[in-house]
């Protein structure tokens, strides 16, 4: 009986390198989610930062609420932009969702 006991009281032997697959899963793990999800986002937050910076006075655009208008006026921090005739609105330059076309600038550079 006391044979028993003493198995049981005894610790359980670790198998030899458990702690360190364990180890090297949990970071292949953190590799495998920066490849897949911040790593993209970073891409995708770069080439609207690109965007916004490239705009100019004539481009047409969308606004992230779906507002179609063309810039008439750039400032430091937000765009000036006609959505109607003799309606003109100031969004935040955060708000470009896309582009539609150039200004006719920048068409006549292509041709």
């Amino acid at each position: 009986m006391t044979s028993l006991i003493a198995q049981a009281a005894a610790p359980a032997t670790a198998s030899p390198g458990g702690g360190y697959t364990q180890v090297i899963m949990l970071l292949l793990m953190m590799g495998g989610m920066y490849f897949l999800l911040i790593a993209p986002q970073q891409k995708k937050a770069k080439q609207q930062a690109a965007l916004i910076a490239a705009l100019k006075s004539g481009d047409e655009i969308v606004t992230s609420s779906g507002i179609y208008g063309v810039i008439t006026n750039v400032k430091d921090d937000r765009f000036v932009v006609r959505i109607a005739e003799n309606t003109k609105i100031e969004i935040d330059k955060a708000s470009i969702a896309r582009v539609t076309s150039q200004s006719d600038a920048e068409e006549k550079k292509s041709s």
